[in-house]
């Protein structure tokens, strides 16, 4: 929970929340949120869901659209009948209010509606309005929308015909893509995410089979895709992976519980040709997220060595925990590919006292693996965040997205921590032309509960150069620090 932020708004009982809008003549901006786990009256979901709803009513101006990557209604039940009424009570009493002409509302399928073929054969009886425009057995479960200059696609994590739940089409995908190649922008909506989300991790059950998922992104990547949009995990949650966004959001009033369970919310999200803007608000109205991506940032070739000295001089309010602010480093160096598996320090952080470095850069393990440590609090572990392998000739793991030649020594590379994405904000990337990618980690935290260090230290731990030192040649660092943007509707 990176941060909060109250949102002014004019007099009144209902008070308006601004909507962020697209800069300039071309973009679209709408909302997307999921997992209510509605449908029965009587139940606190349902007043839940009302409260999320409250909020999306009080927008200004309303979205051109709203996206509802999955899980409506309790469903997992063998009996039809009561699965069509919570269907009818969803549609016809909770989301009553919403004119879905003016409005269109669009779903993916969800575990908790599409877990056999009975569930299937209903889910596509009560989506009849929905495009039938999918792969082939997967007509009305998944589907493309085309908008304009927009192209959403809506893919189905759960089809029988694949094995179910943790799984998803791609050959259709691809060729969709590739079909609507010339929309300016390209956003895919699914229910399970690729990556795992806040340490919750499940092959199948809380994120799509690794190899599945894979191909599934290469897609996203290779067709210049914004973002995808999920849920499953009751979190908000946003990572980047070669540039991609996965933005999951699973906040619409499931009963809270799991131990992921994070606050009620609705995402809203304005696209333009600059890129993503998201708030996250709570039932309250509270703006608790938001993000700009990409981060516009100089070219490192102007970054300044580091430390330097206005670093640790910033506004009370800008190096508090929660500013949405970026630091971003760009390392030289010749790794020794000695073998040797014992930390070596790039950069490190820290502040007087007995308490460990707050944050601490450097390379760890036989294959020299980039890693990131974020300690925001005394006696208690730190947390580890896990990049690729850089002085490896021959990498002996197969990684999700690692973007890794094999037998490449890195001399240059990039690392940011931006405190605005929770545990999504610690990111790595090669140079200037190469896309940010978020660091593999099992926290549900991240830089926002960090004070920038008041002390550095470059190619050893805590001033001391004995202390964890790094073994290679030609150590150099400059970074920028990005202060905090207000996010304007």
């Amino acid at each position: 929970m990176p941060g909060s932020e109250s949102i002014e708004h004019a007099a009144g009982p209902s008070p308006a929340i601004p909507a962020l809008v697209p800069a300039g003549e071309h973009g679209h901006q709408f909302v997307c949120y999921a997992d209510c786990c509605s449908g029965i009256p009587g139940r606190g979901n349902v007043e839940r869901f009302a409260a999320v709803n409250a909020v999306l009513k009080r927008l200004d101006p309303p979205p051109e659209f709203i996206c509802f990557p999955g899980d409506e209604i309790q469903g997992l039940t063998a009996d039809p009948a009561l699965l069509r009424e919570q269907w009818r009570f969803w549609f016809e009493e909770e989301m009553s209010w919403l004119d879905r002409d003016a409005i269109p509302l669009y779903h993916t399928t969800g575990n908790h509606t599409v877990y056999d073929p009975q569930s299937e054969a209903i889910f596509r009886d009560v989506m009849a309005h929905l495009p039938r425009n999918g792969p082939p057995g997967q007509e009305g479960l998944s589907y493309v929308i085309r908008r304009g200059d927009l192209v959403m696609v809506f893919v189905n994590t759960l089809w029988s015909g694949l094995g179910g739940e943790g799984r998803v089409e791609t050959e259709w995908l691809d060729a969709t893509l590739a079909t609507h190649s010339d929309a300016t922008f390209k956003l895919v909506f699914g229910h399970h995410p690729v990556f795992p989300v806040n340490g919750f991790s499940g092959i199948c059950q809380r994120e799509i089979e690794p190899e599945n998922g894979r191909a599934f992104w290469d897609i996203l990547v290779r067709h210049g895709v914004m973002a995808y949009c999920c849920s499953h995990i009751l979190a908000f949650d946003v990572q980047v992976h070669q540039g991609v966004l996965q933005l999951l959001t699973a906040g619409a009033g499931t009963e809270p519980g799991m131990p992921e369970s994070e606050y009620r919310h609705l995402v809203q999200i304005a696209i333009d040709r600059a890129g993503v803007r998201y708030q996250v608000l709570d039932t309250a109205g509270m703006r608790r997220e938001w993000l700009t991506w990409p981060p516009a940032l100089p070219p490192s070739s102007d970054w300044t060595d580091w430390p330097h000295t206005d670093v640790n001089e910033a506004r009370e309010e800008e190096s508090s925990p929660g500013a949405p602010e970026m630091i971003a480093w760009r390392f030289t160096a010749k790794c020794s590919n000695d073998g040797r598996g014992d930390p070596q320090t790039l950069l490190c952080g820290w502040h007087p006292g007995a308490g460990l470095e707050t944050t601490w850069i450097g390379l760890r393990g036989p294959e020299q693996r980039l890693c990131v440590l974020l300690s925001p609090e005394p006696g208690r572990s730190p947390h580890l965040w896990l990049g690729p392998p850089l002085c490896d000739p021959t990498p002996r793991h197969t990684e999700l997205l690692a973007d890794l030649p094999s037998g490449r020594l890195s001399d240059s590379f990039q690392v940011a921590i931006h405190r605005g994405m929770g545990p999504g904000g610690i990111l790595w990337r090669w140079d200037d032309q190469s896309p940010w990618t978020s660091m593999t980690a099992a926290s549900p935290w991240g830089a926002e509960r960090i004070i920038w260090p008041a002390h550095w230290g470059v190619g050893h731990s805590r001033g001391d150069v004995h202390a964890q030192p790094f073994r290679g040649d030609g150590l150099g660092v400059s970074g920028f620090r990005k202060p905090v943007t207000p996010l304007h509707p």
